[in-house]
């Protein structure tokens, strides 16, 4: 009986996971679209769409540590909540100076966020499926954050479409995991 429940959980986390993936997935593609089809005629979208997304990812990684056995349990998501956060009104202050300093901050931010979602799709690689994607996600951004920081130092004034290029790599990460998992249950249903 225990097994059985603790099949149970399993198969909701993992349906869950699915879902999520699937949810950041939507989200990363329509603001991506909206960073280059809306924001560029109107720096005020540019610059709401700038505040919207790590506040959409501090929302997002609450959701999921929730879903996923609370903050408790998961305290990379916990971290990755506070730091999107942070992130959220740091960008709200340099929105008033200039684009460089927004851009570093997203570079800080990629950095720490993409190693604490790194440290998630370790901890979950026991559990669940398609978590090298997520490993390698983290990866990607730690390093892209890197990149943003050095671009930031430059006289070159970056725009929306510097993170732009960033949102739209993870979404294809969550697309990855997301069918990754899909493909999976599929497999399992037919062997049943």
């Amino acid at each position: 009986m225990a097994d059985y429940q603790v099949n149970l959980v399993r198969n909701d986390r993992e349906q869950w996971l699915k879902q999520y993936y699937f949810l950041r997935v939507a989200f990363s593609v329509a603001w991506v679209v909206a960073a280059f089809a809306i924001a560029p005629s109107s720096p005020a979208i540019a610059g709401a769409l700038l505040v919207l997304y790590p506040a959409w990812d501090a929302a997002a990684n609450f959701l999921d540590a929730l879903r996923s056995g609370g903050l408790h349990q998961n305290r990379t998501q916990a971290l990755n909540v506070l730091a999107s956060l942070a992130t959220t009104i740091a960008v709200i202050v340099a929105l008033q100076t200039n684009m460089n300093r927004v851009l570093g901050i997203f570079g800080a931010w990629a950095i720490l966020s993409g190693l604490l979602q790194l440290g998630t799709a370790i901890r979950r690689w026991k559990s669940f499926g398609a978590q090298w994607a997520m490993v390698l996600s983290g990866a990607q951004s730690a390093l892209a954050g890197g990149f943003f920081i050095f671009q930031a130092t430059t006289p070159a004034v970056p725009s929306i479409a510097n993170v732009a290029g960033y949102v739209a790599v993870g979404a294809l990460y969550f697309l990855v995991s997301a069918l990754w998992l899909t493909v999976s249950d599929w497999r399992r249903g037919a062997a049943m």
